[in-house]
C-alpha cells in the first residue's frame, strides 16, 4: 500500500513538472536522482508473448513495480489484450519496429517504425511511443528522422544468450546502480523469473521501479525527440 501511494505521488509530481513547463536539464549534464531515493527502469524487448508477458505482468502488479515494454509491431494485434493491460496497469509502451529490423536508413522509418506506431495508435489511441532500435543500432544521421525519444540501456545481462535465470539475476545485481536502465526480453521464461527476482532483491535495498519516462523526469531531464537516452541522467 505504501509503495502504491508513493507511485501515485510520483505520477502527480511528473504531471506538475510537465504542466509547469520548467527548463529542461541537458541530457549530458549527469543530473542526479533526488537524494535518498533509488530509482531504476526495467525494460523489456521483443514481446508481447502469451505465457511469458502475462506472467510478468502478474508479478509486476503484485510488487507494485512499473516497467517499459518495447513491442514488436507484428505481434500487437494477436496479443492486444496484453498490450491494453500494460497501459491500464501503468507501464510505458514503446516501439521496437515491426519485424525487429535493424534501422539502416530513413526508408526504415516508414516500413518498420511507422507500421508499429500505427498499430499502437489503432489499439491504444494517440500517444508518444518511444523507440528502442533493434540491437541499439541506428544508421548514421537518422536520429533526427524520428519524432520521439530513443532509448538504449546501461545494464545488459545478455539474457537471450544464457537463458539462465540465476546468471541473469546475478549479472543485473552486479551491475545495477541508481538511475540504471536494464535490458531484458519478456519472451523467455528465464528472463521473467530473473526480472521478478531482481525486483524482490532491489526493493529490499530501497529501489523503486519506474518507467523510462518517469526515470528521466525524476532526474530533471525533459525528454527530447530524436535523442538517445541510456540512463535516467541522459
Amino acid at each position: 500500500m505504501v509503495k502504491k501511494i508513493v507511485l501515485i505521488f510520483i505520477a502527480a509530481v511528473l504531471i506538475a513538472l510537465w504542466l509547469g513547463g520548467g527548463e529542461a536539464v541537458p541530457v549530458d549534464s549527469g543530473a542526479e536522482i533526488p537524494a535518498g531515493e533509488k530509482y531504476v527502469a526495467l525494460t523489456f524487448d521483443d514481446g508481447p508473448r502469451r505465457g511469458t508477458t502475462d506472467r510478468l505482468l502478474d508479478g509486476l502488479k503484485e510488487r507494485n513495480a512499473r516497467a517499459t515494454f518495447f513491442l514488436i509491431g507484428r505481434q500487437i494485434e494477436e496479443h492486444a489484450d496484453l498490450v491494453v493491460r500494460m497501459l491500464e496497469e501503468g507501464h510505458q509502451i514503446g516501439n521496437h519496429t515491426w519485424n525487429h529490423q535493424k534501422l539502416e536508413g530513413k526508408e526504415d522509418l516508414e516500413c518498420e517504425v511507422r507500421l508499429t506506431e500505427n498499430a499502437l495508435e489503432k489499439l491504444l489511441g494517440g500517444g508518444s511511443y518511444w523507440l528502442r532500435p533493434p540491437y541499439g543500432y541506428m544508421g548514421e544521421g537518422t536520429e533526427a528522422s524520428f519524432g520521439v525519444p530513443l532509448v538504449k540501456w546501461s545494464v545488459d545481462p545478455r539474457d537471450w544468450e544464457s537463458r539462465d535465470a540465476e546468471k541473469v539475476t546475478q549479472a543485473i545485481l552486479g551491475a545495477v546502480k541508481p538511475n540504471s536502465i536494464i535490458l531484458l526480453h519478456d519472451i523467455y521464461p528465464t528472463s521473467v523469473d530473473a526480472a521478478l527476482r531482481v525486483v524482490d532483491r532491489l526493493q529490499e535495498e530501497g529501489y523503486w521501479f519506474v518507467t523510462v519516462e518517469e526515470l528521466l523526469w525524476l532526474n530533471g531531464v525533459k525528454p527530447e525527440a530524436g535523442k538517445m537516452y541510456r540512463t535516467g541522467g541522459g
